[in-house]
């Protein structure tokens, strides 16, 4: 099991990812690590709720488990998700930043 060179030719039919990935094995790791980072925030900032311990456990080892799904649509497919998850987060961090404004507004109103 030596030491595989792509060529030119099959580099370009790879994805982003799958390139990075066979320039350093651990490209692909750092991407899953990133995927499911941005999915925690995504999800604290747009849907989580105060729930019991064991019931966040539950929810966070099903995230985990959808990340890994999004994973191989970025790496096998090219899709954008680390992207948008980027732009969910940022927008989901805007309305949470001003929904706080207007409540804190309307507290001293």
């Amino acid at each position: 099991m030596g030491d595989q060179q792509l060529t030119e030719q099959e580099l370009e039919n790879l994805t982003w990812l799958m390139r990075a990935t066979a320039e350093n094995p651990w490209n692909g790791l750092w991407a899953f690590l990133a995927i499911v980072a941005l999915g925690i925030i995504v999800f604290n900032l747009g849907f989580a709720r105060e729930l019991p311990i064991l019931k966040k456990v539950v929810i966070y080892i099903m995230l985990v488990i959808g990340c890994f799904v999004l994973w191989i649509l970025e790496f096998a497919f090219g899709a954008p998700i680390i992207v948008v998850l980027i732009i969910s987060a940022l927008f989901l961090g805007a309305y949470r930043f001003r929904l706080h404004l207007h409540r804190k507004q309307n507290g001293q109103a």
